[in-house]
């Protein structure tokens, strides 16, 4: 309890921090240093309809000396109904299951809530109910409502009154900041925004000693805020972990449970007399058990064993793959013995993070899984982890923009090329500095990527819950307050390069009969036509090695190893491409003896990787080792550096401390700064070596479907839409590797691309404005009645408009009937398409129709091949070589490149995809990759002077000339100038 001297002299201060989205202004950590400023004691904080603070504000009140109490202000849109103050922790808890059940049932908030056990409830002055029965409601008045109590029947009620302050923003800045912020949120012009959208602009701090004097003739008003505020408290313990404590009901049960599964799987991975992954097992699992993590694993264990038993393909990666333990129950496939994998990166002590295993799944199958977890661990305890997405750069400017009235080329240019300080106007000088501020601020709940929580406790005892369109409940909190309040993340992520390795092993089953064990990973590893395949950089379609900076890299690395291919899956990020360690690795890999490590540590630490840090655990082990820092530090540094860390206090004296111990170490200045370089450039996009090791199983699993049964894993890719180039490109892969590329066909083909023999049919869902429901008509109307004998037959079974008709028609679909376009259109014209079939589909014979005859109609396979380009998006019938004006058929091919190293040639190729780089002077550059006139990929190299003068003009095909060059191994051509071939008219329009 607090002293009656102290009770006449406290309001209840109710705070709205940032997270009260588009309206507060103010962060946690500047909402309670602010507070503490202004002499306050005890902080409400109220943020509007969420949360997703309260324990960041927990944690940052007891860092500060403040008193922290929780609640939430409950709008309906734009109207304030009431504002709900927890108690206590039960309290809270009871605030998050009534907003939780509210959202998750798609509810508006209630003029008036149901009854609470620990909470108060208190109404603004203008909305108050006429009678407040309740113990727990109450009526909040802010100083500059009492000149209206004078005269309000609630003048008289004074027990059922509250002094009460709402705190929005700092000052005149701050408010217009909230002018500018409400403007967006409401998508108005500001000089139009109501002013009923706004806080009172007296919502900033006052001292206390100020509300005293405010309140100074209704001191009984502050009385009743005082005791009210003494019977409320919140806190959380940080130091617990807040995740499902059991998986069987007892720790001793799980502990027996986990040993008994690592022991079968160390005989299915290893057989009976491994030692040395006996000695692993053991060893980890004492960990597990000391830590607390039997749980944990079991619960993933528990997931996997469900998907593998529908059949979903899973890859576990992530640092997670360090463990022997995860790779025993099959959560990983990532063998920790054989790249010398490391536990601890995992789980040890000293780690500032909680661990997490991250498995992916197919695109398809993902839902269901989490469906799974749903159901089995209850909706009470389970949740998908939320994110925050918040105002950044362009955003900023496209937002302000608006709400300042600027046109859209105005918003574009300003966008594109924001102006130095000395260009601007008043105007775009005030935007820019609102455009400061806002920076960094949340915008949108929004999901984490694949993050679940299964939890002990309810849920709804830290959080309340969304339910955005994913269809699960979700945390209003991010990953970093899961964190830090005690959660382990489980990821259950998707990704179409799991879709279709799956989607192959199942076609090659069901059409030819096939069975791929997909884990045979090892075997993958040593055969003949894989090695030649990556080595070759023949990778397109592969799961992450198919990019032409990957395959560029494997070409320059001679890859065809495992180990190989793990590094390059790491030194390909950005990061290390940038500070031109990959370029340095590449020359040390091929040169061994010829370079000088940076310093004897080095050395001894990263000697697997010629001196160049190549994996997160090269960072702790620098860090760690160079410069004395400890894992618990050199963790934070790492996590700090790859954005998983929000503290830059933390950082900061981190970094202070790396460079103070090198001082102390006497290491020269300039070693030191170069080291930190390094590991800056690098830390930032660095993969853990088990990440890489996880991503080279499955490009391993694609490159060997690829190698032995090219067309069903082409087809695979191409029906699971992903990958890093267009759909036609592999297409254009297919028919290079041997595959006769067919127009969709209404006789063979189906809704989704097909393969029958060496034959692969283009499927319907690929056809620009085909209706999904006419395409899949089509496909089970004939395997319910067999194949379409006429053109007639075929429109009296399947029912379509017209215009879904003629689409068929241009798109070559009907071409079993053996009739040319012009005749079918004719036919279509004269037919009555849409209405009600007039003939069975049992029907022996065709109903007689009036026949015609007509003139010979010249139709050219250009035509065809602009027809295709206008439903498909690429020709089929011809290639843009075949298209151009005039021969495309000049210069060298690719396969010809390396014979003319250091010379000038030129080259035909087919825009296949660019890539955009801003050079270090702010200048853009590009790499293209193309297709020659055989259909083998080649790249090009585009200076800033070049790109001015022979800029891209989109697809077709470009004549280049350049010079070769090669570098390890790898050439590509540095382009000179070029020109886009101009294409034939299309007949059609001549």
């Amino acid at each position: 309890m607090i002293s009656q001297k102290n009770m006449n002299t406290t309001p209840i201060i109710s705070a709205h921090s940032y997270y009260s989205l588009r309206y507060g202004t103010l962060s946690i950590e500047n909402l309670v240093s602010e507070a503490k400023k202004h002499e306050i004691e005890t902080l409400l904080l109220a943020d509007i309809n969420n949360t997703t603070a309260t324990t960041d504000f927990v944690r940052e009140c007891h860092e500060q000396g403040l008193r922290p109490v929780a609640g939430v202000a409950c709008h309906n849109k734009e109207e304030f109904l009431y504002t709900l103050i927890a108690c206590n922790n039960k309290g809270f808890r009871e605030i998050n299951h009534f907003l939780s059940e509210l959202n998750l049932n798609g509810l508006p908030l209630p003029c008036r809530p149901d009854d609470f056990d620990n909470v108060i409830v208190v109404y603004p002055l203008y909305s108050a109910p006429e009678t407040l029965e309740k113990h727990n409601e109450y009526v909040g008045i802010q100083h500059w409502e009492l000149n209206r109590l004078v005269s309000s029947p609630w003048r008289h009620c004074k027990d059922k009154l509250l002094a009460w302050h709402n705190v929005t923003f700092t000052g005149p800045i701050g408010f217009d900041l909230h002018r500018h912020l409400r403007a967006i949120d409401n998508n108005c012009l500001l000089a139009k925004l109501p002013p009923g959208k706004l806080a009172h602009p007296e919502q900033i701090f006052l001292n206390t000693a100020q509300l005293q004097r405010a309140f100074a003739y209704w001191e009984q008003l502050l009385i009743n805020s005082a005791r009210v505020l003494s019977n409320c408290e919140i806190d959380f313990d940080f130091t617990v972990i807040k995740n499902k404590k059991t998986f069987t009901g007892s720790k001793y049960d799980d502990r027996i449970l986990l040993e008994k599964l690592a022991s079968d799987g160390l005989i299915y991975r290893y057989g009976k007399y491994n030692k040395e992954a006996l000695r692993r097992v053991k060893h980890e699992l004492e960990i597990i058990d000391k830590l607390g993590f039997s749980a944990y694993f079991l619960i993933t264990w528990d997931i996997i064993r469900y998907s593998m038993s529908r059949g979903f393909y899973h890859v576990g990666r992530g640092s997670g793959a360090n463990s022997i333990v995860a790779y025993c129950l099959r959560i990983t496939d990532v063998d920790p013995i054989a790249l010398d994998l490391y536990f601890e990166r995992f789980i040890n002590p000293l780690r500032t993070s909680p661990p997490d295993f991250d498995i992916d799944y197919s695109w398809k199958e993902r839902d269901e899984v989490l469906d799974y977890i749903f159901k089995r661990y209850g909706r009470l305890h389970t949740a998908l982890l939320g994110a925050m997405s918040t105002f950044k750069g362009k955003s900023i400017l496209r937002e302000l923009g608006k709400v300042f009235g600027l046109p859209k080329n105005e918003i574009d240019e300003l966008v594109e090329k924001p102006p130095m300080p000395e260009q601007q106007g008043p105007l775009i000088g005030r935007l820019m500095n609102v455009g400061v501020q806002m920076v960094d601020f949340p915008n949108i709940r929004s999901i984490h990527a694949g993050g679940v929580l299964v939890s002990e406790e309810p849920l709804t005892c830290y959080t309340a819950l969304d339910m955005p369109p994913k269809a699960f409940p979700t945390t209003q909190w991010d990953m970093y307050v899961a964190e830090a309040i005690g959660f382990e993340k489980l990821d259950i992520l998707s990704q179409r390069g799991l879709g279709h390795i799956d989607e192959c092993t199942k076609i090659l089953h069901q059409n030819r009969g096939i069975n791929v064990d997909i884990h045979r990973v090892d075997e993958f590893m040593k055969d003949p036509q894989v090695m030649n395949q990556i080595r070759n950089g023949e990778t397109i379609g592969c799961f992450y090695i198919e990019s032409p900076a990957m395959r560029g890299l494997l070409k320059k690395l001679h890859c065809d190893t495992y180990l190989i291919l793990v590094a390059a899956s790491s030194i390909i990020r950005p990061g290390v491409a940038r500070s031109g360690m990959m370029k340095e690795y590449i020359h040390r890999f091929h040169n061994p003896n010829g370079f000088k490590y940076l310093h004897p540590v080095m050395e001894e630490q990263l000697k697997e990787t010629f001196g160049v840090m190549v994996y997160q655990e090269d960072v702790l082990k620098v860090c760690h080792h160079f410069a004395g820092l400890d894992l618990a530090d050199a963790d934070i540094l790492r996590r700090a550096m790859s954005g998983k860390h929000r503290s830059k206090k933390e950082f900061e004296r981190i970094r202070n401390r790396f460079f103070d111990n090198c001082m102390q170490r006497n290491y020269p200045d300039t070693t030191a700064a170069e080291v930190w370089r390094q590991i800056e450039s690098f830390a930032g996009y660095s993969f853990s070596k088990a990440h890489s090791a996880s991503y080279a199983v499955e490009s391993f699993q694609s490159l060997y479907l690829k190698a032995h049964h090219p067309h069903e894993f082409h087809v695979a890719v191409i029906n699971n839409f992903g990958g890093f180039y267009s759909t036609w490109v592999y297409f254009n892969e297919a028919r290079r590797c041997g595959a006769h590329v067919e127009l969709p066909c209404v006789n063979q083909g189906a809704h989704k691309t097909s393969l029958k023999g060496n034959t692969i049919f283009i499927g319907f869902i690929h056809v620009q404005n085909l209706e999904t429901n006419v395409a899949q008509s089509i496909e089970k109307e004939r395997e319910k009645n067999g194949q379409y004998r006429s053109f007639l037959d075929f429109t009296n079974r399947v029912p379509m408009g017209k215009e879904q008709l003629l689409l068929l028609i241009r798109i070559n679909a009907l071409r079993f009937t053996e009739k040319t376009k012009q005749e079918l259109l004719w036919e279509a014209h004269m037919t009555n398409v849409g209405k009600a079939p007039k003939v069975s589909p049992n029907t022996l014979f065709d109903a007689p129709v009036q026949t015609f005859e007509l003139p010979e109609l010249m139709r050219s396979s250009l035509e065809d091949a602009y027809d295709e380009i206008e439903l498909l998006g690429w020709p089929v019938t011809l290639s843009y070589f075949d298209m151009v004006e005039q021969s495309a058929k000049q210069g060298i091919l690719a396969k010809e490149m390396k014979q003319y190293n250091g010379k000038k040639v030129t080259m035909a190729g087919s825009l296949v995809t660019i890539k955009y780089v801003s050079t270090i002077r702010r200048e853009i550059m590009h790499f293209g990759t193309f297709f020659d006139r055989e259909g083998m990929f080649f790249d090009t190299v585009h200076f800033p002077p070049v790109v001015k003068k022979y800029p891209f003009r989109g697809k077709g095909v470009y004549l280049i000339n350049g010079k070769v060059v090669e570098e390890f191994g790898f050439a590509s051509l540095e382009v000179e100038c070029m020109e886009k071939l101009p294409m034939q008219k299309d007949p059609r329009y001549a």
